[in-house]
């Protein structure tokens, strides 16, 4: 799952590892730099979309 606003590109994804399987994300700025990621990885996708928005994203964009 991705997203982009302010010309940053979001991702949502989750761990490779089929026994963590955490959601993280992660902000990239238009010149492919990460800007910004998620320090921990949660359990469900509303947590992890709740962190990113404290940090800056904006699910209507």
């Amino acid at each position: 799952m991705s997203s982009k606003g302010q010309n940053d590109k979001w991702e949502f994804y989750q761990d490779d590892d089929p026994r963590k399987r955490k959601w993280r994300w992660r902000r990239t700025a238009p010149n492919g730099r990460i800007v910004g990621a998620s320090t921990q990885g949660y359990s469900d996708l509303s947590d992890c979309l709740s962190n990113a928005e404290r940090n800056g994203f904006n699910a209507t964009e």
